[in-house]
């Protein structure tokens, strides 16, 4: 088995017993929501919204990745699985995808960094190793130091789908596992360059135009910033009462405005 392959199921498999519990407190009444962490606070945020609205009811959202999610909820070990790509051909066969938002997908640099336009052609020479100084795309001179996600998160999965195409990303490139560690690196480093929800990049980071186009959440629903993705909710079979419930809270014209706050677009 490739290592990569190896350290990807060997993730999951560490992923699915830490959901172990939360599969004992779906028995009792407790939905449970898990995978992409991306979607990952955007459920939270939901969460604890309907929690407070419902004293009684208990939404466990953990993160750990879109194909831990669907393990998860293949594995009945979660009620609701989180996928920030779209389904393969053979997961559409095992289970429903509901968008619950879009999201744009940012290219993000440090603030002190000069470069504010990239093509997709020079992103992906970037992340590709080709061009390794920043004065080769109207920066600095000096290196570019690549940030990219883990194997089996739905946001490498849409960043190599919508920029990468053939090009593989560079084994020099520092995998982290989740938006926030992406963050941290780009707000502390002034040669790099990583990838996030637009919904969460925030004030400290710098997120590029892209093939001219300003990435926000208009331009997202417009269509004219076209790395955009979507948020799905995935289940398999019928939902339990109580994971319906909140399913169908998520997709509110209350939860929709919800999320158009935090910068996503709403699900059509």
């Amino acid at each position: 088995m490739h290592p990569k392959a190896r350290a990807l199921c060997l993730y999951v498999a560490a992923a699915l017993v830490a959901l172990t519990p939360g599969c004992k407190d779906g028995q009792t009444g407790a939905v449970s929501v898990v995978g992409s962490t991306s979607i990952q606070p955007f459920a939270e945020l939901l969460a604890e919204e309907y929690t407070a609205k419902n004293p009684n009811k208990n939404v466990d959202v953990q993160g750990g990745g879109s194909t831990a999610g669907l393990q998860a909820v293949s594995n009945s070990l979660a009620d609701i699985g989180m996928c920030s790509r779209l389904l393969t051909p053979e997961e559409e066969q095992q289970f429903t995808g509901t968008v619950i938002a879009r999201d744009g997908l940012a290219i993000v640099v440090n603030p002190g960094n000069p470069v504010s336009e990239l093509t997709s052609a020079q992103i992906r020479g970037l992340f590709s190793g080709e061009i390794q100084s920043w004065s080769e795309v109207g920066g600095h001179d000096g290196p570019v130091r690549p940030i990219t996600r883990e194997e089996g998160s739905g946001t490498r999965e849409s960043f190599v789908h919508l920029v990468m195409g053939k090009e593989r990303i560079s084994r020099r490139a520092l995998t982290q596992e989740s938006n926030g560690a992406v963050k941290e690196l780009v707000k502390g480093d002034p040669a790099a360059i990583g990838y996030m929800s637009l919904g969460l990049v925030g004030h400290e980071l710098k997120a590029v135009l892209v093939d001219g186009v300003q990435p926000s959440s208009a331009n997202v629903l417009a269509g004219s910033y076209k790395l955009a993705r979507p948020f799905l909710f995935v289940t398999k079979g019928t939902l339990r009462p109580e994971a319906q419930r909140f399913f169908d809270y998520v997709l509110s014209p209350e939860s929709q405005k919800i999320l158009e706050t935090e910068g996503l677009v709403h699900a059509q």
